[in-house]
């Protein structure tokens, strides 16, 4: 049933849950958690976050968060190396992908920057995590991003795949260099009702697509992403993801209980964190970050680094780099919240 006739047969007032057991949810999309990872829900005021538990609950708290077309499967040599290191890592599926819920029909199925921000929050307001070091990419990137500027109390460090990334809405107004502009042209096909249809009946294929766009010189195998696609069947996959694309260039209004997340965004507020940006030389979505650019995104220390080779996804094709990052700002942070 859509949610449109849901909605007309029901009534839009009603609150109705749209969730099933977790163990069901997993068995019938086949999710595979990482090595020693526990896959836990939870619900905020709007979701019911499935989310991957590892390490000792009062090790150094880590939040990685994932991006479009991505799963918590890019972590899966990342997590490792942080919980021998005495971490506690929340990778979390976000809004959109895997196991995890909206809790009612009538919520805006929303994709924008504040959406990703807020969740992370949220998410950590239930587990009582008062704050965490972050790290991110892609949408992840982006979420982690928006905490950290909005919520500077709540993240003691982060790193980035590809930098700072809060959109700037109103600048998305201006074309771009030709390049750059072709490698994003398949956002432009989002912005279309024929984008949203070709993504609907071949999603699989098209994210695959981007995977080998994105990573060239990323050799993986049909089953190492088939582990992660089957995070794309999740019913508000293909909403998410338009309205992301839409709402980022001004063609879609957002959710009006984050506007004033949003506004505040607007301003492109910097990241007060310590942050370590990575970036990898053989994207074929964007270079390196450059760190004259992205200076005034940053108030507190910020180092850059470039990977040979690698790629869009930078911790699965890149765990090592990653991992290091985030445990070289664990231990560097002052108030006893570290690795042993």
């Amino acid at each position: 049933m859509q949610r449109r006739e849901f909605i007309t047969r029901f009534g839009s007032a009603t609150f109705v849950p749209l969730l099933w057991p977790l163990t069901t949810q997993a068995q019938q999309m086949n999710i595979i958690t990482a090595p020693g990872a526990t896959l836990k829900r939870t619900r905020t005021k709007t979701l019911e976050i499935a989310y991957e538990d590892s390490g000792p609950e009062a090790g150094a708290p880590v939040v990685l968060m994932h991006g479009f077309p991505y799963d918590p499967r890019c972590f899966d040599e990342v997590v490792p190396r942080l919980v021998a290191a005495g971490c506690r890592t929340i990778t979390p599926y976000i809004r959109g992908y895997g196991p995890t819920r909206f809790l009612s029909a009538d919520t805006p199925r929303s994709g924008q920057q504040a959406a990703m921000g807020k969740d992370i929050i949220d998410l950590m307001d239930v587990l009582n995590i008062p704050s965490a070091t972050m790290g991110g990419f892609d949408w992840g990137g982006r979420g982690v991003s928006v905490a950290a500027a909005l919520w500077p109390e709540r993240v003691r460090a982060v790193v980035l795949g590809n930098g700072y990334s809060v959109q700037d809405i109103a600048g998305n107004a201006n074309p771009r260099p030709p390049a750059q502009e072709h490698r994003s042209w398949y956002q432009f096909y989002f912005h279309t009702e024929r984008g949203r249809a070709g993504l609907a009946a071949n999603r699989k294929e098209f994210c695959k697509l981007l995977w080998q766009l994105w990573s060239p010189n990323f050799k993986f195998d049909d089953a190492r992403y088939d582990r992660t696609a089957i995070s794309f069947e999740n019913p508000d996959f293909v909403d998410i993801v338009i309205h992301s694309y839409r709402h980022r260039f001004g063609y879609m209004p957002g959710d009006p209980e984050l506007e004033p997340f949003e506004q505040r965004l607007a301003k492109l507020p910097p990241i007060k964190a310590p942050a370590i940006v990575l970036s990898g030389t053989g994207s074929g979505l964007s270079g390196p970050a450059p760190a004259a650019s992205q200076a005034r995104f940053f108030t507190g220390s910020v180092q850059h680094r470039s990977i040979p080779t690698v790629g869009h996804g930078i911790p699965q094709e890149a765990p090592g780099p990653f991992a290091d990052a985030l445990l070289e700002l664990i231990k560097a942070q002052p108030n006893g919240q570290k690795a042993e």
